[in-house]
């Protein structure tokens, strides 16, 4: 496993990061399709075994179970000040006024809670899981800032949301001495390529680690065109994310994907992921997991060097499609 520095700042993290979604009480939350903490914990495990010492969950996932079953597992197989653990806040886990949302209040509140699920003294990154346009960003960033320096959190990253935003929080970060976002977490892969317009070059010229959420498009990029898994028949974010908009071209990309991957003899995974790990700017993407191939081939595809003519190839058809996971 390679090590890389998260952005400007100090902090090594491996060029995979594992993510955490697929981890929680699958009654709990909306994502039926999660493993309980008895079947999560080998993946973490084997992350850990395979040098990966980044893991990125949420507050929300699985109504804060994640979390728990996360921070349950590193406390047993790795020392805290080896591994990276990163979570986000922003969705709310119940109905309330000032539940969810980056306000003041709700920041100071749900770090204390994901400290307590996480069983930890610190956070090493902490993201905005979206832009709240509720909020001053002003008093988001500010918050931010405090808990940093009251040492509950080491660093602050951001995720998906307009470049023109991220654009203004970083000024205004730096126009009051607040601490910078270090991160941005934004949706990349073969299929959704959008991003390419304006954050990706924002991030490589601020010098903002870039972390990919979704890099095999839930598991599309896959696999064949028609055919589905237990998480896309159950996955109702996958549904709205990835629909039939854009049926024609995204099918010619996954079919492209599928003839490099024969042609090279290794499994489709490993060369969709070999085009995100090769665009400039990017640290480290982050690859769920739910059975042992899955880490196994993300680790292999970190050595997978794709010719400019399979880059060529596997763009090529792509067109412009609607923004989406802004929300």
């Amino acid at each position: 496993m390679e090590y890389v520095n998260l952005g400007r700042s100090g902090l090594k993290v491996s060029k995979l990061c594992l993510g955490c979604m697929t981890y929680g009480a699958p009654d709990r939350g909306m994502h039926a399709w999660t493993l309980d903490e008895a079947a999560s914990r080998p993946f973490l495990r084997q992350a850990l075994d395979l040098g990966i010492n980044f893991f990125d969950t949420a507050n929300s996932y699985s109504d804060g179970t994640s979390e728990e079953i996360v921070g349950r597992a590193l406390c047993d197989f790795a020392r805290r000040d080896e591994v990276v653990v990163a979570t986000k806040v922003y969705y709310p886990l119940r109905n309330g006024p000032n539940i969810g949302g980056l306000s003041r209040k709700a920041i100071l509140t749900e770090v204390d809670n994901s400290l307590r699920r996480l069983g930890t003294d610190y956070i090493d990154l902490y993201q905005i899981h979206r832009w709240d346009y509720a909020t001053p960003i002003e008093e988001t960033l500010e918050a931010l800032h405090d808990i940093v320096k009251a040492g509950k959190v080491r660093y602050i990253g951001a995720s998906s949301m307009y470049a023109w935003q991220f654009a203004k929080a970083l000024y205004l970060a730096e126009r009051h001495g607040w601490t910078r976002f270090v991160s941005m977490q934004n949706h990349l892969s073969l299929l959704n390529r959008e991003e390419e317009r304006e954050m990706l070059p924002l991030c490589r010229s601020e010098g903002v680690a870039i972390l990919p959420w979704s890099p095999l498009a839930r598991g599309r990029l896959t696999r064949d065109w028609n055919e589905s898994s237990h998480r896309s028949e159950n996955d109702a974010i996958a549904k709205r994310m990835y629909g039939d908009q854009m049926a024609e071209s995204d099918r010619q990309v996954v079919e492209r994907v599928a003839k490099i991957a024969a042609d090279r003899g290794v499994p489709r995974a490993q060369v969709a992921l070999a085009w995100v790990m090769q665009k400039a700017g990017v640290t480290a993407p982050i690859v769920g997991a739910s059975r042992p191939h899955h880490l196994d081939d993300a680790a292999k595809a970190l050595a997978l060097v794709l010719s400019p003519e399979e880059i060529g190839a596997l763009e090529e058809p792509y067109v412009p499609h609607p923004v989406v996971g802004f929300s």
